[in-house]
């Protein structure tokens, strides 16, 4: 006899976690299916984003920035410290206690909300009277009704063509995150957010780290006047960039991992290194999903498609986050699980593209939302720009980093902001505020009418807004 629901959500990521709660907030009866697990075989929901991606790495890079704070700037305090020591299996054991924690959070909101949970992997049987049929294949196999379902099963870490990751020694972001000893040397193969973060978690422990990028451009979604300053900033604290490279054979000895490649040059090349992080992108997961058991419609990457509201090909079939088009992101995932649940209950959810912002966690932080000023170029699209750098804020001294600026793109006939860029301390914080004020169409002006605390590092966005109308009063 088959558990009935009105809303069956497979996978317990962002998206998924969050439109389950959701649906039942609105009264439906919902049941969540997730499979990851923890180390003792439990329940581990809240998918990549809390496991292995972004909350294990914000982790890992907190404990990380405190050596380097310990180790290079205490002294400018007047603080001495001597005998400094890093234990990286206890920073690792101290990122794994904060994933359960997060791990055991998502519980107990299921529990709070009423959400019924199943530990497994939901896949699809047939189109069924009333709805569609779920096996969950688990420690108890279950089957499960349900009218309305929401595929929120993410994505997986893409390989290099030819070298799977054996998370020995070719690392995914789940290999990279387990590492307990800190290599000599690192290879990172991607510049994108995985491969500069966890660069810069072991280059601050004291790893010689050396990044491979494809591209020309470092960064090359980012604000180029952005990505220029990060990558001088990125190469001063020892990071080795390599832009235009072509990858070649990776082969793994005892000694570690080799890398063959070709500079921008075209001149061939050869690294060694103990450990090699491969940071290429990601893939729609719908691997075990059974899509083609109900005609579910898959694109050419594996990816669900989906309209604009998330609805896919079949009835009462929804998609959202990594698994659909659009950036692969934790907070747009929670947006589109949001919205499909209160698109469900007859309500009409909302989730603007062009206000999605991005961060990379880095010291300094990048963060941005809206165009950069190479797409408005492109685009055609008469603009102003102002620039305020943290090196003329007063809180930014104080703390002793006034690296990077916040950037302000406005249109050049009604002043709407089109775009706010920044690199700097605190920048995953400060971008906020510049999401609100795109999301209600604000202009520059307006943030430059709006009273900031001082000291704080908000002036800086005040006085990026002041610059669009070349009216700074601090620089």
């Amino acid at each position: 006899m088959s558990k009935q629901f009105d809303v069956i959500v497979i996978g317990g990521g962002p998206g998924g976690y969050i439109a389950a709660i959701r649906a039942a907030q609105l009264g439906k009866n919902v049941a969540c299916v997730d499979e990851w697990k923890n180390s003792t075989g439990g329940p581990a929901p809240g998918g990549t984003c809390t496991n292995v991606g972004c909350i294990p790495s914000k982790a890992l890079l907190q404990s990380s920035e405190h050596f380097e704070q310990a180790s290079h700037h205490f002294a400018d305090h007047g603080i001495s410290v001597s005998s400094l020591k890093m234990d990286a299996a206890k920073m690792v054991a101290r990122k794994d206690a904060v994933v359960k924690q997060n791990n055991d959070g998502i519980l107990y909101l299921f529990k709070k909300n009423k959400v019924n949970f199943f530990h497994g992997r939901a896949s699809f049987v047939k189109v069924a009277e009333g709805g569609y049929e779920i096996k969950v294949s688990g420690a108890a196999e279950e089957t499960l009704l349900g009218q309305q379902i929401i595929v929120a099963t993410g994505s997986n870490a893409r390989a290099l063509p030819g070298t799977p990751f054996d998370e020995a020694n070719i690392l995914s972001n789940e290999g990279a995150l387990r590492l307990t000893t800190v290599p000599k040397k690192l290879a990172l193969i991607g510049s994108g957010v995985i491969g500069l973060e966890m660069g810069s978690v072991w280059r601050r422990l004291g790893a010689e780290v050396t990044i491979l990028e494809g591209l020309p451009d470092f960064l090359g979604a980012v604000d180029q006047q952005i990505a220029k300053e990060a990558k001088k900033v990125f190469e001063k604290q020892g990071l080795k960039i390599e832009l235009g490279v072509k990858v070649g054979e990776v082969k793994v000895s005892k000694k570690g991992v080799n890398v063959a490649w070709t500079n921008a040059k075209g001149e061939a090349q050869t690294l060694e290194a103990d450990k090699l992080i491969v940071s290429i992108g990601r893939v729609p997961n719908t691997i075990g999903l059974n899509a083609e058991a109900v005609g579910l419609k898959l694109d050419e990457r594996g990816a669900i498609v989906v309209d604009a509201d998330c609805r896919t090909n079949l009835p009462g079939v929804w998609a959202v986050g990594d698994v659909v088009r659009g950036p692969m992101l934790a907070h747009k995932a929670e947006e589109e699980g949001v919205a499909v649940a209160e698109r469900i209950a007859g309500q009409h959810g909302h989730v603007n593209f062009n206000t999605i912002p991005f961060v990379i966690y880095t010291s300094p932080e990048i963060a941005w939302v809206g165009r950069t000023e190479q797409q408005l170029k492109a685009d055609g699209v008469a603009y102003k720009a102002g620039t305020f750098p943290f090196l003329a804020n007063g809180r930014a001294r104080a703390l002793g980093d006034t690296t990077g600026m916040v950037k302000m793109l406005a249109d050049a006939a009604t002043d709407e902001i089109l775009g706010v860029h920044i690199i700097g301390p605190m920048a995953s914080e400060l971008i906020a505020e510049c999401v609100m004020a795109m999301e209600f169409r604000a202009s520059s002006e307006d943030i430059a009418r709006i009273c900031h605390a001082h000291p704080s590092l908000s002036e800086s966005t005040k006085e990026a807004a002041l610059a669009v109308d070349k009216r700074t009063l601090n620089f």
